[in-house]
């Protein structure tokens, strides 16, 4: 079975997705490419998280060529190949109509930075791509155009779309996202928020590129295991 790993892998997010809340039913999408290969594996149209299992998960090049599997791929598997031809660094794709991210994207309303956590979609507010039918590639140009060198964008009238270097970290955007417009609504139901300086931002997504554990190379990783 052609990309077994990454397969597996987008059962597993798509499982974790609907659980978290993220969407509902059979919407949103998840997508995880194999630079090697060459290859994207792609949740398939209307199949419950719940009941993908990795044989389900559609293998496809980025020209849209369905390499391996008996099901039809995502309406927006054009959405996906988009931001890993214009991202050279994109390993994964996780796309969401998340309650608080949709509600501003139904507004066509960016995401601000009133928590530093925005941060970590590599800017500091999130953009809204205007609208267009979901599944076409209008919607794939609209939503690369208005992303530009961020790793998150809204799409009005639709939904949120992150990507990532692998999919825990496009999924943890997603989740990350979620929570800021979340904050922004709740924010924007009692007052004025008070948007954080481009300057303090700067400063939070350079902290960021030193978040976490720091990585270690396969030899020494190696030497570590007992």
């Amino acid at each position: 079975m052609l990309l077994k790993k990454e397969r597996e892998l987008v059962v597993e997010y798509g499982k974790k997705m609907s659980s978290a809340g993220l969407s509902k039913g059979t919407s949103g999408n998840i997508s995880i490419y194999n630079a090697e290969e060459q290859l994207m594996a792609i949740s398939p149209s209307g199949v419950g998280y719940f009941e993908t299992v990795p044989e389900d998960v559609v293998v496809m090049d980025l020209e849209g060529k369905v390499v391996e599997g008996d099901k039809k791929p995502s309406s927006e598997w054009g959405l996906h190949t988009i931001f890993y031809v214009n991202k050279p660094d994109a390993r994964a794709v996780v796309h969401t109509h998340s309650t608080y991210c949709t509600t501003f994207a139904c507004l066509h309303m960016p995401l601000r930075a009133l928590h530093y956590v925005i941060g970590g979609a590599g800017t500091a507010t999130v953009p809204c791509a205007p609208y267009r039918t979901f599944g076409t590639p209008e919607l794939a140009e609209a939503a690369i155009g208005a992303c530009n060198k961020g790793k998150a964008v809204l799409l009005a009238n639709h939904g949120l779309l992150t990507c990532g270097p692998s999919i825990e970290k496009a999924f943890g955007l997603a989740v990350n996202m979620e929570f800021c417009a979340e904050m922004q609504y709740r924010a924007m139901s009692i007052g004025e928020p008070v948007i954080l300086s481009d300057e303090e931002m700067d400063v939070v997504m350079e902290k960021f590129k030193s978040y976490g554990q720091p990585k270690k190379d396969k030899e020494e990783q190696k030497s570590n295991c007992y």
